[in-house]
């Protein structure tokens, strides 16, 4: 497995410099789908109904440009959600939702405990369209044992380019969303290749 510092460089050499091609289209897709989240709340469902096919669609256009550095792809990917098992991909957020805050009432550490368990089941939606969502969930935590520890810290260590992100009115945080989004599309495809086989692409990290 990767260590967090070569998963970051991996994301680095993936969006290319600050204000590269990749770099932007990842913040565009994170701004859109975030303005999207945001108008809808004002309708009490609207997130809840949106946020599953955003998600996927999110970590789908992720896989596609960190599977293959060379060709950026379609921005659209972004709203393949919405066409690609629409319902799961709702099922799967909204059971992701409510599993973690069941967990929590118990105590906030055995519900961040198990938000890591369940968040590769967006990606893994987009490698398996054909997984219900309960699938998508028993694959996540599968997956994510022996792992999660590895991932909290991963988030962690962004934390402090958050901070400094924020020093500048929060723009540079858009920068630091696009880069731990990344970060983790390589986390998961790690995973993933260690259990079969798929086409990847290694980033240049001397590029």
């Amino acid at each position: 497995m990767a260590t967090r510092s070569e998963l970051r460089a991996r994301a680095r050499a993936t969006l290319g410099g600050l204000f590269q091609t990749n770099w932007l289209l990842v913040i565009a897709a994170t701004l859109v789908v975030s303005a999207i989240l945001s108008a809808s709340s004002f309708v009490f469902v609207g997130p809840l109904i949106l946020g599953g096919p955003l998600i996927v669609g999110l970590y789908g256009f992720l896989l596609a440009m960190v599977r293959n550095k060379d060709n950026t792809p379609e921005f659209g990917t972004v709203f393949s959600g919405f066409s690609k098992g629409f319902a799961d991909n709702l099922l799967t957020y909204l059971l992701m939702m409510v599993f973690t805050a069941l967990w929590s009432l118990l105590f906030v550490i055995p519900g961040i405990v198990k938000y890591i368990s369940y968040s590769m089941a967006p990606f893994i939606r987009n490698d398996h369209p054909e997984y219900t969502a309960t699938q998508a969930i028993d694959e996540s935590r599968r997956m994510m044992n022996g792992h999660k520890m590895e991932y909290f810290l991963l988030q962690l260590s962004f934390i402090g380019w958050m901070i400094v992100g924020s020093l500048c009115c929060g723009i540079g945080t858009l920068w630091v969303s696009a880069y731990m989004y990344t970060a983790n599309a390589h986390f998961y495809n790690q995973l993933k290749a260690a259990e079969e086989p798929i086409i990847l692409e290694t980033p240049d990290l001397n590029a």
